[in-house]
């Protein structure tokens, strides 16, 4: 048995997370549609008020997949304006970023452990190697935004179980 990959614990989480992200997505749309919810409500839901909206929470959780793989890669990640307006607009959002995944293969990320990253921040820039950029900021990042996104959907009515966050396991 060989050991765990880069792609495997990047790649290989992202892919069916986000699957799971548009089956919970799809399940808001069929509610706010069975509730006559208007279009931007879900989207803007918040947790607090200093917290991103639902949208931008999905967008972010996208951002960190897409961008830590390709950074792990060695590639500048591919721009992609946040102009999502609408739940069916996040779903294609999340679909975009699978097909940009599939990009990154299992030779592009071996042996990045070691690459050195430079992350662009708002306030400053991460200068980090590639196995604690993973470990400690693309991973957690994702899950954090990725549970935002359920437990926003759960506060709103949403019918979400744990096995909608985690699929098929």
């Amino acid at each position: 048995m060989s050991g765990l990959t880069v792609h495997a614990a990047t790649v290989g989480v992202f892919v069916p997370m986000l699957q799971q992200l548009d089956k919970m997505l799809e399940k808001a749309e069929a509610f706010a549609a069975a509730k006559k919810i208007d279009a931007g409500v879900i989207e803007s839901l918040r947790l607090a008020p200093d917290m991103f909206a639902l949208s931008r929470q999905v967008q972010l959780t996208c951002d960190f997949a897409k961008n830590g793989a390709y950074r792990l890669a060695g590639i500048d990640p591919p721009k992609v304006p946040d102009d999502e307006k609408t739940l069916a607009d996040l779903r294609g959002r999340v679909a975009r970023t699978l097909t940009l995944l599939e990009a990154v293969t299992p030779e592009k990320l071996a042996g990045t452990e070691q690459r050195h990253i430079t992350v662009p921040l708002r306030t400053r820039t991460l200068e980090i190697d590639g196995l604690p950029y993973i470990q400690r900021w693309t991973l957690p990042n994702f899950f954090f935004h990725l549970t935002t996104v359920y437990a926003l959907l759960r506060q709103a009515g949403v019918e979400l179980g744990k096995q909608d966050f985690l699929g098929g396991v």
